[in-house]
């Protein structure tokens, strides 16, 4: 009976063994198959530009409309933009939105760049992004918001709580959002599109910056579409979400590299992903409304698509960075002066005030990296840098200048 047990148990054991191979090996020919069928139809796409082995590469995602029946196979407006650098060898991701509609040159008269697609589809928004950044672009992928709707569902949807009332109701294209502040919704497919597109509710109120608002809503949901996919809940999902995408992305990758680069982007510590959006402002120009590119506020975000990254750039999203410059000193406007310095560097939550005298310059902070204090500390030259006890504060800077500072 003892050896009989023992037989069983041996049996069991090679059965669960087999089950596995079979599991991998099913899934690794649904996966070959899912790769071949990305390859069908891509003559006439954009070719890929190569990059040499372990270095960074740029990849372009965009959000195409999806258009009526009449046009469906025009190119469309792009109502997302966004470009993803990763690199290799630091092993970090950085992804910038670039706003709708922001001002550029296209076929020699200015038009807001989510027409570039639009006029000249892939290739007129690859050569419109390049021209405003001075940047090279590998890949690029394209998914309309029917896509976007059965990649969420694919991964079982996204968990978010919502931060303001959204309430917008647009027939003609049989959008109808209700979100309640407070509330941790689960969002679909389709609750997500709703989410991602909201900017204004039915009676005017909402999002005060408009579309620049919509995207720090987006990069909500992007942070937590990442923690999703990198989730195990989503691996019994795989083969749902594999079959999905071939039918609605179109990209220029080939098969063996998107095998190459998924692997190593599932691999990316969550504190090595930065999302940020480009500097400006919105302006209205001729009565049209339009997003104007700050080069010189945006060079340390952009630095990394052109390979230009060095160790004294800042590493954090300063978006969520409070700073306030206090003078410590019988200098008028010394504060102001140096605020203005740190917009330069890309901080604009920044606050300048006066504070009793003080002899010797500090820094103060929460939340920060070693890197971005390391620069901060070196353009002021500033070497008294004290972290602060108040932790649950969120991330801020407080600048004290002393006597001691120099100009």
């Amino acid at each position: 009976m003892k050896k009989i047990k023992k037989r069983r148990k041996k049996n069991k054991g090679k059965g669960i063994f087999l089950i596995l191979l079979l599991l991998i090996a099913t899934m690794a020919s649904f996966f070959y198959f899912y790769l071949l069928s990305f390859s069908e139809g891509k003559a006439g796409k954009t070719p890929p530009v190569a990059s040499k082995s372990g270095e960074p590469i740029n990849i372009l995602i965009m959000g195409v409309d999806i258009g009526g029946i009449e046009s469906v196979n025009e190119p469309k407006r792009t109502d997302t933009i966004i470009l993803m650098n990763y690199n290799p060898k630091n092993k970090k991701i950085n992804i910038v939105s670039i706003p709708r509609d922001t001002r550029v040159v296209i076929h020699n008269n200015w038009q807001k760049i989510n027409n570039a697609h639009a006029i000249g589809g892939v290739n007129g928004l690859i050569d419109s992004v390049e021209n405003l950044l001075k940047v090279n672009i590998n890949y690029y992928a394209k998914l309309n918001f029917e896509g976007f709707r059965k990649l969420i569902d694919s991964v079982g949807g996204i968990d978010m709580e919502i931060a303001q009332n959204m309430y917008y109701d647009d027939a003609s294209q049989n959008l109808h959002i209700n979100f309640k502040k407070g509330e941790i919704a689960h969002l679909d497919g389709k609750k997500a599109e709703e989410f991602f597109r909201w900017r204004k509710n039915n009676d005017g109120t909402g999002l005060a910056e408009g579309d620049l608002g919509r995207i720090k809503n987006q990069h909500l949901f992007i942070e937590k579409f990442i923690e999703k996919i990198k989730s195990p809940s989503v691996i019994a999902r795989l083969p749902v979400m594999l079959s999905t995408l071939p039918k609605y992305v179109e990209t220029n990758m080939e098969p063996n590299d998107m095998v190459k680069y998924a692997y190593n982007f599932l691999k990316v510590e969550k504190s090595d992903i930065q999302i940020k959006t480009l500097k400006g402002e919105a302006k209205y120009i001729g009565k049209i409304s339009y997003f104007i590119y700050d080069e010189n506020a945006s060079k340390d975000i952009v630095s990394v698509f052109r390979g230009e990254t060095n160790e004294d750039s800042y590493d954090t999203n300063k978006d969520n960075i409070k700073v306030e410059i206090l003078n410590g000193t019988n200098i008028n406007g010394l504060a102001a002066t140096i605020g203005n310095k740190m917009k330069e560097k890309g901080f604009f939550n920044v606050s300048v005030g006066n504070t009793k005298k003080s002899k010797e310059s500090k820094i103060i902070y929460n939340g920060l990296d070693k890197k971005t204090l390391k620069s901060i500390s070196k353009d002021l030259k500033i070497n008294n840098i004290k972290n602060s006890s108040l932790a649950d504060n969120g991330k801020f800077i407080k600048i004290i200048i002393g006597e001691d500072f120099k100009k």
